[in-house]
């Protein structure tokens, strides 16, 4: 695998794979996708753009072959003079799920965010995504007890298809 750090130039195709992996009709194919409980988009190209201008987070390609197309993105945020970093936006080609590819760039985040001195990474997942929420667990997650809410009212996140979304927060530590 090619693992490229995200610029300005991808934030298109990030949007575009992005939003087709968590709930276009190819996100259908996998076994992660959202599209049950919410429609619409996940991200769009103002808030990619703008998590780009942070120093401090990293939004990570996964090629096959230079130039080839995207077989995943992660994006990871360890604060300046924090020891627990944030991950989100995973993103598997929904056709692709079954290879191992989430468990590769996940365990290269990890990689990353402990290079850069966290000792622990948080994610945070949609309560009923109850498959989702047993893969990170197999992945050394744990669930924290702790809940966010879910940001109804704002469509750039999408548009709920229910009324009792809130995330989870689950915590690994980086050995």
């Amino acid at each position: 695998m090619i693992f490229h750090t995200a610029s300005e130039a991808d934030i298109e195709e990030l949007v575009t794979f992005v939003n087709n992996a968590y709930r276009g009709q190819a996100a259908e194919a996998g076994w992660a996708s959202e599209a049950k409980v919410i429609s619409g988009q996940r991200i769009d190209s103002g808030m990619l753009a703008s998590m780009l201008t942070k120093d401090n987070l990293t939004i990570l390609s996964m090629r096959d072959r230079e130039h080839g197309p995207l077989a995943g993105c992660v994006s990871f945020e360890l604060a300046p003079g924090s020891s627990v970093a944030y991950l989100s936006m995973l993103s598997i080609d929904p056709q692709r799920q079954a290879e191992g590819l989430g468990r590769t760039l996940l365990s290269k985040a990890e990689g990353d965010l402990k290079g850069q001195g966290a000792a622990r990474v948080r994610i945070t997942v949609i309560w009923i995504r109850n498959t989702l929420i047993e893969w990170y667990e197999r992945r050394g997650y744990r669930l924290t007890g702790e809940r966010e809410p879910f940001p109804y009212g704002d469509q750039r996140f999408g548009v709920p298809l229910r009324d009792d979304l809130h995330f989870v927060v689950m915590e690994k530590p980086l050995p």
